[in-house]
């Protein structure tokens, strides 16, 4: 289920694009972007306060903490609502398509009359969009482009939506009266970054009181099917559930089989062809004597199959096959692993959480050390200053240490420009412990300027790592186009790390690219790149995203005993 936290930033975001539509005030605009965030990344409930604990929020002044008390208190916000009404459905839902934001979509609709997504595909067909100012042959690719993405995500929902739900769900099934094991599987248990529905296996004699309480649940809007193995429901969000029951003998074989992949499922049942068995959902069978052989864990299942057991996160046939009958499977990053986090924001620039209040966070998660990393001067809209950030630098040497001992390491997230320069000169970046340089602009460079503009990033001898490094969005913003082999042996070469950034959103660098950056020796950095204490914990996501690229903890520069994480560090010295 949605927390109030999201919903409430969604309304709020909403209701920026639809001011920056209707030509409204620019400043209000951002003050409810600013405000989005800010409760979208809060550590309480909002929907348990009142007008003045909303006030309390970084960013939420009086105006807009009374309109959110008013959605939580009614469902609606009539001053929203009447902007809602001014703007026809078609145009609000073209500010949903990646890539035009709303000031374009408010050109389409008063310049053209484009009300709908299918009319601006015929208007881009018909070139008629090459008229207005700032549209031309780009555009209408990257527009095109950005209507792909939204219709291939479909139904499918961000990996940290369908674990919370998955995650409520098992809780509340676990307590049913004879439920004896309860889990989720599927793309889910393999942390793929989107979810198509949701799969959740439990091991009982008697499977009616379980089916019955999935249907009952809060979340439950429809039932799509209901039997005494399986039963389908759709939520209230529209996300489908698939719930299965099994013996508990059979618990280990059915979680194998249900957690996919369907390729991973499809060699592991031709291994078990190859001896004479047959594999299912209900056990590994002598296929002469239908004999049940084994099927109660997974780790049983494989070892019957001669396979070591492998990590659901390692299931989609890219070698793992081989390399469990090998037995030389990777020893895989694990969250318990990450010794700090070298990517993360306070409220100096666009996070909503204090310097104490992150540190605070960061040492309660048992990190032995943490990189606080605001954004630099040229992303305009944080106004860094040199004063600001050696402020917080001074500040930063004061607390170092006095958080359980945590070590504190100042940096920054620079941007890289349209030539690869990055903010401040070097010797003002000699003083930071870490720089993380990402690209925040001029996404739809050529593929040939993108990939000189990173690897000259890389060159710098105060980058340590490129953040975020290709960029992308989920469903919202395709990848930048750059030529990877050549940022990653930019990579190797220069010392510099890449990446895994764990907000869902992004998950930046994916698995594929995570396997592919590893052949050229590539080290990398899982971050949360937090913007507040509740963003702390994303960074699971970017560990089981890690995993997918077969990571190993000497593969993480985060994973390090402080000493050798500074050496790697000190890239300048390095290169001298």
């Amino acid at each position: 289920m949605a927390r109030p936290n999201d919903e409430v930033e969604a309304l709020l975001q909403e209701y920026a694009d639809l001011l920056a539509i209707t030509g409204g005030d620019a400043f209000k605009a951002r003050a409810y972007e600013k405000a989005a965030r800010a409760i979208g990344g809060y550590h309480e409930d909002v929907s348990t306060l009142g007008v003045r604990e909303l006030r309390a929020v970084p960013g939420v002044g009086k105006s807009i903490a009374e309109k959110v008390d008013e959605y939580l208190r009614t469902g609606s916000v009539p001053a929203f609502e009447e902007v809602r009404a001014r703007i026809p459905a078609g145009v609000r839902q073209l500010i949903t398509i990646p890539t035009l934001g709303p000031k374009k979509a408010a050109v389409l609709h008063d310049e053209l009359g484009i009300t709908s997504v299918e009319e601006l595909v015929e208007a881009i067909k018909q070139e008629r969009l090459r008229d207005l100012k700032g549209f031309g042959p780009k555009t209408e690719e990257n527009i095109l482009h950005g209507i792909e993405l939204m219709q291939q995500a479909g139904g499918r929902v961000l990996l940290n939506v369908a674990m919370e739900l998955a995650e409520e769900i098992v809780a509340e099934l676990s307590e049913v009266v004879g439920c004896q094991r309860c889990a989720y599987a599927g793309s889910l248990r393999r942390y793929r970054e989107t979810i198509g529905d949701i799969d959740i296996l439990a091991a009982s004699d008697d499977s009616a009181p379980i089916m019955a309480a999935l249907k009952n649940l809060d979340v439950a809007g429809e039932v799509i099917a209901g039997g005494e193995k399986k039963t389908s429901i759709r939520t209230t969000k529209g996300l489908q559930v698939d719930l299965r029951v099994v013996p508990l003998q059979a618990w280990g074989a059915a979680l194998q089989y249900f957690t996919g992949s369907q390729a991973h499922n499809v060699r592991t049942r031709e291994i078990a062809v190859h001896a004479g068995l047959k594999l299912s959902e209900y056990g590994l069978f002598d296929v002469e004597t239908g004999e049940l052989v084994v099927s109660e864990t997974e780790e049983e299942v494989y070892r019957r199959l001669g396979l070591a057991w492998v990590p659901p996160t390692l299931r989609e046939d890219r070698g793992e096959i081989e390399a469990a009958a090998r037995g030389d499977l990777p020893r895989l990053v694990t969250e318990d692993d990450l010794r700090g986090d070298l990517h993360t924001h306070t409220d100096l620039t666009d996070g909503v959480s204090t310097l104490e209040d992150m540190l605070a966070t960061a040492a309660e998660r048992g990190y032995r050390y943490y990189a606080v990393t605001d954004h630099a001067p040229n992303l305009v809209m944080q106004r860094m200053s040199d004063e600001k950030m050696l402020a917080q630098r001074a500040r930063v040497r004061e607390l170092d240490g006095k958080y359980r001992g945590m070590r504190v390491l100042h940096g920054t997230e620079l941007n890289i420009d349209a030539d690869g320069e990055v903010d401040w000169p070097p010797e003002f970046l000699a003083g930071f412990d870490v720089c993380v340089a990402s690209v925040h602009s001029s996404f739809g460079q050529s593929s040939e300027d993108m990939t000189r503009r990173l690897v000259r990033a890389c060159e710098n001898p105060h980058v340590n790592i490129i953040g975020h490094p290709t960029a992308r969005l989920i469903g919202r913003r395709p990848p930048v186009d750059a030529d990877l082999d050549e940022v990653f042996r930019a990579c190797a070469r220069t010392g510099t790390a890449l990446e895994i950034n764990s907000f869902p959103d992004r998950l930046d660098l994916r698995d594929e690219h995570i396997l592919w950056a590893k052949r050229f020796g590539v080290k990398f950095a899982i971050n949360s790149d937090a913007h507040s204490t509740m963003n702390l914990g994303v960074i699971g996501y970017g560990v089981g995203t890690a995993q997918r690229g077969w990571l190993t903890p000497d593969d993480v520069i985060n994973t390090w005993p402080l000493t050798k994480l500074r050496a790697f560090l000190r890239k300048g010295s390095r290169r001298s």
